[in-house]
């Protein structure tokens, strides 16, 4: 059986998206899911930081240019928020490369743009 990476704290990041989007809907601003995330990540005990500038390395050296995430949760989870109507498989790829360069596990990509809230997971098979 596989092993799901960080299944508590990802259903609790997923869980606290849910409810964002069960009280605002769709139709807003990236920023305002963000702000109303964090209101509920606080609420909830979700550890995070908010717009955190994340180090990218190449051949494990560390580059001047720095990825800045959306949040990240319990030190270890990047998580990217869109609210678009569709998601392009670019930004499945932009978040697997960030994972990669920053040696991260795990990222969530989760898109409030449509009707139901829909997320992913994607995983850093070299971390």
């Amino acid at each position: 059986m596989t092993e799901i990476v960080f299944k508590e704290e990802s259903y609790n990041i997923i869980g606290a998206c849910m409810r964002v989007h069960a009280e605002l809907g769709a139709g807003f601003l990236e920023a305002v899911y963000q702000e109303a995330l964090e209101k509920e990540f606080m609420d909830n005990n979700i550890p995070f930081e908010r717009h955190t500038k994340l180090s990218l390395y190449y051949k494990e050296e560390k580059l001047k240019k720095y990825y800045i995430a959306d949040f990240l949760c319990y030190g270890k989870i990047i998580l990217e928020l869109k609210a678009l109507q569709f998601l392009h498989t670019n930004i499945n790829d932009q978040l697997g490369n960030y994972l990669k360069a920053t040696n991260s596990r795990l990222g969530l990509l989760v898109n409030f743009g449509k009707p139901s809230l829909e997320y992913r997971r994607i995983l850093n098979s070299q971390a």
